[in-house]
């Protein structure tokens, strides 16, 4: 496996150690402490919303098979390939925490930890755990057009610490975004070559 790095360093942070970054974008978030507190950290520590997309995609295939092609990397059997990308940390009744590896450049490679929530066939939701920012929220959904998929994508990202926090939404939020439209492209080049060979079938 090549080696990995914090996201922060990724997303603009190259000047700070990975423990650094992790304690500025991480002692204000929400993952694992009570709601009540949570509440309290957003209304003290200057929580800031933004939206991600949306995004969407039509795809050449039956929704089934678009949903399998997503939730692939989180069976209990993947490639290589997929391990490299995704490891599973828990499992649980349609849900996991995922740790997701993003290539940067070389054997460099970003990682957050994710849950993923898989409502089978019409929707997969993602909500952050450890990455780049305190909040991240991610829903795709699947629609059925006829033998044709749409695919959509709404996300909301917070930041902390007021103006500084607005500064660092900017730079992340893009990226975040380009990496879903990446995951789109892949998820329709995967799905239409399977729907292919099933109608030649």
């Amino acid at each position: 496996m090549g080696a990995s790095v914090s996201v922060g360093w990724y997303f603009g942070a190259p000047t700070r150690s990975a423990p650094d970054v992790w304690s500025t974008v991480w002692d204000t978030s929400c993952a694992w402490i009570s709601h009540a507190e949570c509440e309290e950290r957003r209304r003290g520590g200057g929580r800031r919303l933004r939206p991600l997309g949306p995004l969407s995609i039509e795809i050449d295939a039956p929704r089934d098979l678009v949903f399998d092609v997503i939730a692939e990397p989180y069976a209990e059997r993947t490639s290589r390939a997929a391990q490299e990308k995704v490891r599973v940390l828990e499992r649980g009744q349609d849900m996991v925490l995922a740790a997701h590896y993003t290539p940067i450049r070389g054997r460099l490679k970003a990682t957050t930890v994710e849950t993923v929530h898989f409502e089978r066939p019409h929707r997969i939701g993602f909500r952050l755990v450890r990455g780049p920012v305190p909040y991240v929220v991610e829903t795709f959904t699947l629609e059925q057009d006829g033998d044709r998929t749409w695919l959509s994508y709404t996300g909301e990202l917070g930041t902390d610490l007021w103006r500084l926090g607005v500064r660092w939404g900017d730079v992340v939020s893009p990226k975040w975004e380009s990496v879903v439209a990446s995951s789109f492209r892949t998820v329709k080049t995967e799905a239409e070559r399977r729907g292919a060979n099933r109608r030649r079938d």
